[in-house]
């Protein structure tokens, strides 16, 4: 049926309508050539010299004072515990030839091949009391200070001595440091950590 109203329908013819309101033309503008001009006016403005100078003003500023470590104060109260390094290899480790050197499963303890030879020794920077205690109590041979706030490059200019910062809390978050000063070193296949209180000294801030 549908054949026959088709046949009968005859063949198709198309119309011209002409215009029906107004035609506007499609523009659309190149990308990379609009981002080319607006980088060309902030070069000539010189808004881009600015911009990299700032950018280079706070990355400097960032190195030579960090983000002070949050949650870290001055210990109140001195604690002790022991840190075990060990840990459990989950996939086996291969050498340069494919061979199994460490199978998976291995309890692995670090100190075993890499000895503690210094003590890691974490302070405030900025307390003047902190300071002058791990300069009197550490030497550059026997510790390694290591900073939760303040400036490292300012402390090893004052005091010609290497200092170190704890960049986003990594070790004293993976030691359990809440409260510094605080040590940790080797003793034996584990870790000694203290959270220590300085008698006699002040949290006074530089």
């Amino acid at each position: 049926m549908l054949a026959s109203c088709l046949a009968a329908a005859g063949p198709a013819r198309a119309r011209d309508y002409g215009q029906q309101g107004a035609l506007f033309p499609v523009v659309e503008a190149d990308l990379l050539s609009v981002i080319h001009k607006r980088l060309t006016a902030m070069q000539a403005s010189g808004e881009i010299d600015r911009a990299n100078r700032q950018l280079a003003e706070r990355t400097a500023a960032q190195v030579r004072r960090p983000a002070p470590v949050p949650g870290i104060g001055r210990a109140a109260e001195e604690r002790r515990w022991t840190f075990d390094p060990t840990i459990t290899v989950n996939a086996d480790l291969r050498d340069a030839r494919g061979r199994v050197v460490v199978p998976a499963g291995t309890r692995v303890n670090p100190l075993d091949t890499v000895p503690l030879r210094q003590r890691l020794v974490f302070l405030d920077g900025d307390d003047e009391g902190q300071v002058a205690w791990a300069m009197g109590a550490t030497t550059a041979l026997n510790a390694k200070l290591i900073l939760v706030s303040g400036s490292p490059f300012a402390l090893m200019k004052a005091e010609q001595r290497r200092f170190y910062f704890d960049q986003k809390g990594t070790l004293t978050r993976h030691f359990g440091i809440r409260a510094v000063p605080a040590v940790v070193e080797q003793q034996g296949r584990t870790l000694a950590v203290r959270e220590l209180v300085l008698r006699g000294t002040k949290g006074g801030r530089k």
